[in-house]
């Protein structure tokens, strides 16, 4: 394998405000920057926006410098592999159509150099977030999609990016605490399926939380964090996975 794979997740550009959002945005383009040299490959891991809803001629506006960039890597020939979250799960197929990305709705299993890989964003899994897992199942529907696609986007957008900011079943579980490896749900997820097959590595976002739990010997579970407060990003070598802080002139 050529190149390093770089993984990261949940920025939720355009929260709380633009202005705070664009310092955050900005930041996050330097990184791309910076590892553009070095990348085989990049994976972004669900809300990347923290709000995104498509109609049929019209997305959220905002976002041109991320959008750019990821544009950039997929016509540079280095492979954009989107997984979409709970705050993008309204995304349909512009990141295909206009950057070049590979959208993905569901984890997926991946062999990456010599190592499986089970990737996701990590919401609606294991036995918890009954409610979120029920409105998620409502919001995915094609029907509910095409009724709400009858608000105008003034209204619609706006709408969306309240209920974004507010509604607690849209953000999944709100628990960001860390009680350890076994009170870990996605952890504990990934242990019930290391039981049935294996895996070298798990990686998820959505915890918001820099995470690295050997599982057994050889398969290890990593969450992400996230671009708000931790600045942690994932990188594969082709042998190991490895977590990362990253400022400017960091790595």
């Amino acid at each position: 394998m050529k190149g390093k794979i770089y993984f990261a997740s949940d920025h939720h550009l355009g929260a709380p405000d633009r202005e705070t959002s664009l310092a955050r945005e900005r930041l996050f383009v330097k990184w791309l920057d910076d590892i553009k040299p070095k990348a085989a490959a990049l994976f972004i891991l669900g809300d990347l926006f923290d709000l995104w809803y498509e109609y049929k001629h019209v997305v959220p506006k905002g976002y041109v410098r991320v959008l750019g960039k990821l544009a950039e890597f997929a016509d540079a020939g280095i492979p954009v592999h989107y997984f979409v979250g709970n705050h993008d799960m309204w995304m349909i197929d512009y990141l295909e159509k206009e950057i070049g990305a590979k959208v993905y709705f569901h984890p997926k299993v991946m062999e990456l150099g010599t190592k499986r890989f089970f990737i996701g964003h990590g919401d609606g899994l294991g036995p918890k977030d009954k409610g979120y897992k029920r409105m998620k199942k409502a919001f995915r529907n094609p029907f509910f999609q095409w009724l709400y696609r009858w608000l105008h986007p003034d209204f619609g957008i706006p709408f969306a990016r309240y209920l974004s900011l507010k509604n607690k079943l849209i953000s999944g579980s709100k628990d960001l605490n860390y009680d350890g490896p076994n009170r870990e749900w996605l952890a504990q997820y990934a242990k019930r399926k290391l039981q049935s097959e294996h895996y070298d590595y798990f990686i998820f976002g959505h915890r918001h939380l820099p995470l690295e739990i050997s599982l057994n010997e050889k398969s290890t579970y990593i969450n992400l964090g996230d671009w708000i407060t931790h600045y942690t990003y994932g990188v594969f070598d082709g042998k190991t996975l490895s977590l990362k802080h990253w400022m400017p002139a960091d790595d």
